[in-house]
């Protein structure tokens, strides 16, 4: 049992020797690196501040921004009369050319209406021409007209009116009393080939006029066609049987033309070749005139559509150059222009953003609807000018700022005048010369 004790106690003088070692072991490493590391701090110089040339180059101010691509012009299709749904020839998607036939409603009542619109203007020609022969048969009057030479005078037959007391001659702004037939101031020895000269009455239908009858007031012209003067018709022109036939055919015509554009409105065509976006019905399907039933694209006029914080949007204009980046295209830039700005902002959460439009220069081949696009439009740009990296110059207040020019004795601190204030560089048109060194804080 004594024998027992004595070992434990030797075991435990043994570790608490160790412990102790190690721990001394310990603070000897931590005051040697403790003392390295201040000999060594003391004597190491500061690092030299980073310097750059001052160049020549290009200095360019743009905004950046994400987008989307959507064809240049989109079209809405529609049926021009209501009807059922009888063919549809393409789905979303589908490349169609201009002309080209993509949907068809039932157009059998459409047809009937074109046929039964074509009897009644049939009718309404027929009934004008029987009105206007009617009318020619009722004339019973003497209409002398002068022939030079001879004096003989050609009579033709009208139908007997009453001639008014003093109508105005066709043939002469102030009316005069003769004895005779007025004849040409310069005979000749044929008859004038001229004739009687055709008038129109105040009611608008042809009449004949001349030269008054021998004996006769030189004012009175020859009666109307109907027997009626041009100054009897003035009061009768609801009940002129050729009039009223004139207005029937007129409103025949018209709904022959009505009905034929409805029935030319029961097909939709391809106005423009493109691509398919969207068909909103199916055969056996009822549909509306004037409902959009398919959209159609212009993909081959590809433009970008993006929005722009309004920071940046006040300084966008229509004509200004742009690059555009596709996702699936890593690497290549498209050239593209800005072709329209949206004047009026919508809200984006918390930021008000504004529409821009983006035609390419060239259209990248195989483009997808609606694909992502990054964006980025030159808002100024300057070639060839002085230029210093932006963190060059510092405590910029309107076009003055500061730089560290870097000297033989060190540095100096040095008042430019700036330009261009761009992404990567500041223009510098004052201050500094091509070559010097400058640092670059940062």
């Amino acid at each position: 049992m004594g024998i027992g004790l004595s070992a434990l106690r030797r075991l435990g003088r043994d570790r608490r020797a160790r412990w102790t070692a190690g721990g001394l072991v310990v603070v000897v490493g931590v005051l040697a690196s403790t003392t390295a590391y201040a000999l060594t701090g003391e004597s190491r110089s500061p690092e030299a501040p980073t310097t750059v040339r001052v160049d020549r180059g290009d200095v360019t101010l743009a905004v950046a921004t994400t987008g989307a691509l959507q064809p240049a012009q989109t079209r809405s299709l529609s049926f021009g009369t209501a009807g059922t749904v009888s063919e549809v020839r393409v789905r979303a998607g589908d490349e169609v050319q201009a002309g080209q036939v993509l949907a068809l409603i039932d157009a059998t009542d459409a047809r009937d209406r074109v046929d039964s619109a074509q009897q009644a203007l049939d009718k309404a020609e027929a009934a004008l021409d029987t009105a206007e022969a009617s009318q020619d048969d009722q004339s019973v009057d003497t209409c002398p007209v002068a022939a030079s030479g001879g004096g003989a005078a050609v009579v033709l037959a009208v139908a007997p009116t009453t001639v008014p007391a003093s109508p105005t001659p066709a043939s002469s702004a102030t009316p005069t009393q003769s004895p005779r037939p007025t004849v040409s101031p310069t005979p000749t020895a044929k008859p004038s080939p001229a004739g009687p000269t055709p008038t129109r009455d105040p009611a608008g239908q042809p009449g004949r006029s001349g030269p008054s009858a021998p004996g006769g007031d030189s004012g009175a012209t020859c009666p109307s066609r109907g027997g009626q003067s041009g100054a009897g018709q003035s009061g009768a022109t609801g009940t002129d049987p050729v009039l009223r036939a004139q207005q029937q055919l007129t409103s025949a015509r018209l709904a022959v033309a009505e009905a034929e554009e409805a029935l030319a409105g029961t097909t939709i065509t391809a106005p423009l070749a493109g691509k398919v976006l969207s068909v909103a019905g199916a055969v056996g399907g009822r549909v509306s005139d004037g409902g959009t039933f398919i959209t159609l694209g212009d993909v081959a006029g590809m433009a970008v559509s993006a929005k722009f914080p309004e920071a940046d949007a006040g300084r966008l204009a229509v004509g200004l150059a742009a690059t555009v980046t596709l996702a699936d295209r890593p690497g290549e830039e498209f050239a593209a222009t800005v072709s329209q700005v949206d004047p009026v902002g919508t809200t984006d959460g918390q930021m008000v953003r504004y529409g821009a439009l983006l035609d390419f220069v060239d259209v990248p081949t195989g483009t997808l609807v609606g694909q992502s696009a990054n964006v980025r439009v030159k808002i100024q740009s300057v070639s060839g000018v002085l230029r210093v990296p932006v963190t060059a110059v510092g405590a910029i207040t309107g076009d003055a700022g500061t730089v560290l020019l870097r000297t033989a004795v060190g540095t100096e601190s040095r008042q430019v005048t700036v330009g261009v204030r761009g992404d990567q560089y500041t223009e510098i048109t004052a201050g500094l010369a091509e070559g010097d060194q400058v640092v670059v804080n940062g």
